[in-house]
């Protein structure tokens, strides 16, 4: 792939939550293909900033699956539960610059205040909560009440450029200004009641201090990206390169996914599939392995 000057970064970011499927698959060997061509480096974070439903295991599993594809990374993985202090320094700048506010409303609440939904389904808040007064919120929060942080949405997109665009690549060389739409995801959370930091505010944080160059990820995220400019504009972080890639599908048609409980790569190695098969099978080299149907889209 053509590149402009400069070396290249880009990232495999999994979530050790559950075990790695072909999609898992099809984005890390999308990655080392870009790394490989562009001759940059390709580095691994491990996104276990929820502690909840993050385990050790399942990033041993990680390690062990990309291993076994031939997925080859640069140095060792930035494991985002050993850097919660850049997203405490994050969340101290967009305080200093009053983008943010704290809410204890549940979702069923938002769902009735709001009636709408962001795009990735959840109840989109509208700002209902910037209304309780400064001392009720003391109150609460002294009496130890659970609170999440919210992005005040009206007020960061008029400090935003006008004009808030992404470069986007999808999977080839031919560059398109996507305009970001931020607005749709209403006040997004920046940290919950039980985490330090949500996906939207870790992942441009890592991006940003990886120096990451080029973004490369599915098709299902490209959504998010109006928020991670955004965000990347208000935190005054360099913008990457965007390129949402196809999804893997299931005999079904739908998308793989972790929570649809879609075959991990382990039982794939253990059925006898050899990596090669499976890199073939998804378009990365030769013929894949007829036994194995893989859907993209």
């Amino acid at each position: 792939m053509s590149q402009s000057s400069g070396a290249t970064i880009s990232r495999f970011a999994p979530t050790p939550n559950g075990r790695l499927h072909l999609g898992h698959a099809y984005s890390a060997l999308r990655n080392a293909q870009f790394a490989r061509d562009s001759g940059g480096e390709l580095l691994l974070r491990i996104e276990d900033v929820d502690p909840t439903r993050c385990r050790r295991e399942f990033e041993i599993a990680i390690l062990e699956d990309m291993a076994w594809l031939g997925v080859a990374f640069a140095g060792g993985p930035r494991r985002q539960s050993e850097h919660l202090e850049d997203y405490a320094a994050a969340l101290s700048r967009l305080r200093w610059l009053d983008l943010v506010y704290p809410c204890f409303c549940t979702r069923g609440e938002i769902l009735r205040t709001s009636g709408a939904r962001d795009p990735d389904g959840a109840p989109l808040h509208r700002g209902g909560c910037i209304a309780v007064s400064a001392s009720e919120t003391s109150e609460r929060l002294a009496a130890g009440e659970p609170a999440a942080l919210r992005l005040d949405m009206a007020r960061a997109r008029a400090l935003a450029p006008k004009r808030l665009f992404w470069r986007e690549f999808g999977e080839g060389d031919a560059e398109l200004q996507v305009d970001a739409a931020p607005e749709a995801w209403g006040d997004i959370v920046l940290r919950g009641k039980d985490r330090p930091a949500t996906y939207h505010l870790a992942v441009v944080v890592d991006d940003a201090l990886q120096g990451v160059t080029d973004v490369i990820r599915g098709r299902d995220l490209f959504a998010s990206t109006s928020v991670h400019r955004l965000l990347q504009e208000l935190l005054g972080f360099d913008a990457p390169r965007y390129r949402h890639h196809r999804l893997v599908l299931d005999a079904t048609g739908a998308k793989m996914s972790k929570s649809a409980s879609s075959r991990p790569l382990s039982s794939l190695r253990e059925a006898g599939l050899t990596a090669r098969e499976v890199r073939g099978a998804l378009g990365f080299e030769g013929r894949g392995a007829q036994r194995l149907q893989v859907g993209l889209s």
